[in-house]
């Protein structure tokens, strides 16, 4: 594997990590133990934790924004808002680490900015704001419609982390139903 490909690997291997144990719950260690490399090794990769955590923050929000910019792609305004939604519901239903990388992301800025560190805040507000971006325009450039989706979608989150199931009645209006409205 090249240096580039073992980076990548330990990026989805963090991402996984880091969504089961948090940034403080999870160590390199077992970062390195799943990908099957040594910790110096990791640390040649990567100069120390925070970097890790960041490029796997920085992934799990490409992935979301790639995902609802190929959902969303030639639609506009209601059917976009289907798209996207169908498309984040049937992510987090069966992609879980996507969903809860999201949620430690929000923990470890949180925690981080308690302490003076504002690194971490500005990394995940920049990857918010690219997200936002990047639905707003097929939902008509509307900072109401945005908001919204963008509000069920957090509520959604709250919801499976919970461990409701995916067909939860609050997914109604945010995905098409079986009959396609």
């Amino acid at each position: 594997m090249s240096a580039e490909e073992r980076r990548e690997s330990v990026i989805r291997a963090a991402m996984t990590e880091f969504a089961r144990g948090g940034y403080h719950g999870t160590s390199t260690e077992a970062i390195a133990r799943r990908v099957g490399v040594s910790q110096p090794y990791l640390f040649r990769l990567f100069p120390g934790k925070k970097a890790i955590f960041l490029a796997a923050a920085e992934r799990c929000v490409e992935d979301t924004i790639r995902m609802f910019a190929e959902a969303a792609e030639g639609l506009e305004g209601e059917e976009a808002r289907h798209a996207m939604g169908g498309a984040y519901v049937e992510a987090i239903s069966e992609q879980p680490e996507q969903l809860m990388m999201q949620m430690q992301m929000y923990l470890a800025v949180t925690a981080a900015e308690e302490e003076g560190d504002r690194e971490f805040g500005e990394a995940v507000r920049t990857g918010w704001m690219r997200l936002w971006d990047t639905i707003h325009l097929p939902l008509g450039a509307d900072a109401h419609e945005t908001t919204t989706f963008l509000a069920q979608g957090m509520l959604i989150n709250c919801l499976v982390a919970m461990g409701f199931p995916a067909d939860h009645r609050v997914w109604a209006g945010f995905a098409p139903s079986e009959d396609g409205s």
